[in-house]
């Protein structure tokens, strides 16, 4: 990537141009300037859309609960473009069908600029109101690394029998892409730095690293740690096949890697494995954390209808009912306890149901200080309903029981 600097007028212009020219395709603003006054907004998509027959920009404001549309006409474009310009977002990355163009803005003020060509496209994306989604590794294309994963064939066919697992690589990649801004991690000036816990047989391990270095040009580090060292010698073999560089792996229990990833992953972690994780990333101050729970079993066992929960003993007497209310009530915990830990957090749809059983994914970006009164007498309260100490609280360790000690003094 070729790299300049600009005067803040110049830059201006750069992105005004972009985003007003035929050949545009997206741009995204996010991460906040030192110094700066700061913005209610953490990210502003724009992209091109057409409505009624006629082109239009989409702007689609970002902040921690709620996201905000705006469609306007091209020719209507300026004064919501000077908008977001005047906002100061620290990084903004532009798409057209030629280029990838990122302007970031330094601690001391400088804007650097990088540019490179564009991912070569088989077909031009649908510019509908309801375009369908891109796929990140797409069908019909050889691909070196789903290749050797045993997932593509030579000329690119999905192997019937690993069909669901294809899709289950692209929308885990979907769902990296998209929060890539807001964590800041274009640009870092070095590689990115992740760590998979609970790495199993690291097919989204090594997807991951195959998609950040070799489609997006983001330099990516990945380390995949699991207890089970057979499955940690198959991954070291599946790199080699697939010639993955960057890529190490390590046999242990998670946290027992001594590490400050940019970002966590945990993939169908057993348990309070996820627990560990997410303990992990907030220790490690991890810039985004994605998260597919499995196994669900320390609260299975301690809910029961007694107290204030003893109006919900008709679920709870039915065991496959019991089971599901445990697993919504562990994964309702570990979301509040990132919040109180400074992350921004979500709950999503992984993957159809008819792809895997395991379909839950916490998504966490460090956007905020931690300690949110609200959020820990959220916490509190919800721990007196069901008279439990979740694991995650545990896992958390000294830190995360001071924040609950204020809200008893509260």
């Amino acid at each position: 990537m070729k790299t300049t600097d600009l005067d803040r007028d110049a830059a201006r212009r750069l992105v005004t141009e972009t985003v007003t020219d035929p050949t545009f395709r997206r741009a995204t603003f996010g991460g906040a300037i030192r110094g700066g006054g700061g913005s209610a907004w953490v990210r502003v998509v724009i992209r091109p859309i057409d409505l009624r027959g006629q082109p239009h920009l989409q702007f689609s404001y970002f902040d921690r609960t709620k996201c905000v549309t705006r469609n306007v006409s091209i020719r209507d474009a300026g004064p919501p473009l000077d908008e977001v310009l005047v906002l100061g977002f620290a990084g903004v990355h532009l798409s057209t069908q030629a280029d990838e163009i990122d302007l970031r803005t330094s601690k001391k003020g400088k804007i650097h600029v990088g540019r490179r060509p564009a991912a070569l496209e088989a077909d031009e994306p649908a510019r509908t109101h309801n375009r369908a989604k891109d796929v990140p590794l797409p069908e019909g294309r050889a691909d070196r690394l789903l290749e050797a994963l045993g997932i593509l064939t030579a000329d690119g066919q999905v192997r019937p029998t690993m069909r669901a697992k294809y899709t289950q690589i692209n929308e885990f990649l979907k769902h990296l892409l998209h929060l890539l801004d807001d964590a800041g991690l274009r640009g870092l000036g070095r590689p990115v730095e992740i760590l998979d816990c609970g790495c199993g047989s690291s097919y989204l391990t090594l997807a991951a690293h195959h998609y950040l270095n070799h489609v997006l040009d983001i330099p990516a580090r990945i380390t995949g740690v699991d207890v089970n060292d057979e499955v940690i010698r198959k991954s070291l073999q599946t790199a080699d096949r697939a010639g993955a560089e960057g890529l190490a792996f390590a046999c242990g229990q998670i946290g027992s890697i001594q590490a400050k990833p940019d970002v966590v992953l945990a993939l169908h972690a057993c348990d309070t494995a996820t627990d560990d994780a997410i303990a992990q990333a907030v220790r490690g101050e991890a810039r985004l954390l994605l998260s597919v729970p499995c196994c669900h079993h320390h609260l299975n066992q301690a809910i029961r209808p007694d107290g204030p929960a003893g109006v919900l003993r008709p679920i709870l007497r039915h065991g496959i009912l019991h089971q599901r209310t445990a697993d919504l009530i562990t994964d309702a915990f570990r979301a509040l306890a990132l919040r109180i830990m400074g992350y921004r957090t979500d709950v999503v749809e992984f993957v159809s149901p008819e792809h895997t059983a395991r379909n839950l994914m916490i998504r966490a970006v460090r956007t905020a200080p931690a300690g949110e009164a609200a959020f820990v007498a959220e916490y509190r309260d919800l721990c007196r309903f069901w008279q439990v100490t979740p694991y995650i609280e545990l896992a958390l360790g000294e830190k995360f029981q001071t924040f609950l000690s204020q809200g008893d003094a509260s």
